[in-house]
């Protein structure tokens, strides 16, 4: 069972081969002003971190631009209200690197940035994300590393933005998954009730 399992790097690269040229040549080390025009416009990311329990990703995503491009070499990330787990944060106070990849729907192409992150709780800083007059807990201060866009190949095999194709008429509800996760301890339909508006009234 194991004899056929990739365990160097020279085997890992002879099973795919050479690099493709644009594969190299879209990569770049800063915000790009044509990679900048392409940010400004996502509204959605989702933000990998590891820490001593693993990797993590979670989502983030805005009623605008999600970040605010600082310089070429700098984003800001507002950390909106959420359900307080803070993974992700608790990762980047022990390991700054961080991944985010932005996704447009409707566009196939993604976008990849890596980089380094500090969490910046500055009230100057947090007064300028604020939406209706609440702030975010803190800001991820983002150095960028290297930015590179993802080709259109998975979001065409999964026709993601195909609505219509996807069926979702089985998927389990949050209030069924937390009633099988507690075996019934924490009433599902009660849950999934509240949940609209109590999302409405904790947006921000």
């Amino acid at each position: 069972m194991t004899d056929h399992l990739i365990a160097d790097l020279a085997s890992l690269e002879a099973l795919f081969g050479n690099v493709a040229a644009p594969s190299i040549a879209k990569q770049a080390d800063h915000l790009h002003p044509v990679y900048a025009r392409w940010i400004e416009r996502a509204r959605f990311a989702l933000l990998a971190t590891s820490g001593p329990d693993g990797a993590d990703v979670s989502p983030r995503g805005d009623a605008g631009a999600l970040v605010r491009i600082l310089d070429p070499h700098t984003l800001l990330l507002p950390e909106r209200r959420g359900n307080n787990r803070i993974d992700s944060l608790r990762n980047l106070v022990l390991e700054p690197r961080m991944a985010l990849i932005f996704m447009i729907p409707g566009v196939g192409e993604t976008l990849r940035v890596r980089g380094r992150a500090q969490i910046d709780a500055d009230p100057a800083l947090l007064a300028s994300f604020a939406v209706e007059g609440k702030l975010p807990h803190c800001v991820l201060r983002i150095a960028v590393e290297k930015v590179f866009f993802q080709c259109a190949r998975s979001i065409l095999r999964s026709r993601l933005w195909h609505r219509e194709e996807h069926d979702t008429a089985g998927v389990p509800t949050p209030g069924a998954m937390l009633a099988a996760l507690t075996e019934g301890g924490m009433d599902g339909d009660a849950y999934d009730s509240a949940l609209p508006q109590r999302q409405r009234d904790t947006l921000y």
